[in-house]
């Protein structure tokens, strides 16, 4: 018997199952409701073209001729490859260069910025070794600094382990003697 306090299964499932299609109709409720408009209207638009007059009036436009490519850019459609840069002496010399001459120029280019590239690399290496010879220089002085440290450690509790040893020796010599722990 469920207790007054609790919901019981039932209604909890009652809740569920009507929150389940409230959030389904509110996800899904304005597409079914705008496709159902659509068809709607597609319906009754053809029923009312069946019963319509067969033309209908031309639509009146006051729109512009379209601009034509000559009007926007006057003298584009003239050029030729021909013209191209005969007033211009270093882009004439250019071109009149022979292939081979330019590959063999773009391969020294490319060699150029392949050695420009190797030697900042280089400088790069270079520099990571000081770093890493310097990071090591520390961690070798870091790791001296820890075994002296763990000689000490080790010699104070071997001084420790004596004095403990002297104490207990003083300590049954002065209870035999009458000393009483208060």
């Amino acid at each position: 018997m469920p207790s007054a306090g609790r919901p019981s299964g039932a209604w909890l499932k009652c809740l569920l199952v009507v929150f389940a299609v409230a959030s389904a109709l509110c996800v899904s409720g304005p597409a079914l409701y705008w496709r159902f408009k659509k068809g709607f209207a597609a319906a009754r638009s053809r029923s009312s073209s069946s019963s319509s007059l067969p033309g209908c009036a031309s639509c009146v436009c006051d729109c512009p001729p379209p601009v034509s490519l000559e009007a926007i850019a006057p003298g584009l459609l003239n050029l030729s490859v021909t013209d191209c840069g005969k007033d211009d002496p270093e882009l004439s010399k250019e071109m009149k260069k022979q292939f081979v001459d330019l590959l063999t120029e773009e391969v020294k280019l490319q060699e150029a910025v392949a050695e420009e590239h190797a030697h900042h690399m280089n400088a790069t290496l270079l520099d990571a070794n000081k770093s890493a010879s310097q990071y090591q220089k520390e961690a070798e002085k870091c790791i001296a600094a820890t075994e002296i440290c763990e000689e000490a450690r080790e010699r104070a509790e071997t001084s420790l382990r004596k004095e403990k040893k002297i104490t207990i020796l003083w300590e049954r010599r002065a209870r035999q003697l009458g000393w009483q722990d208060a």
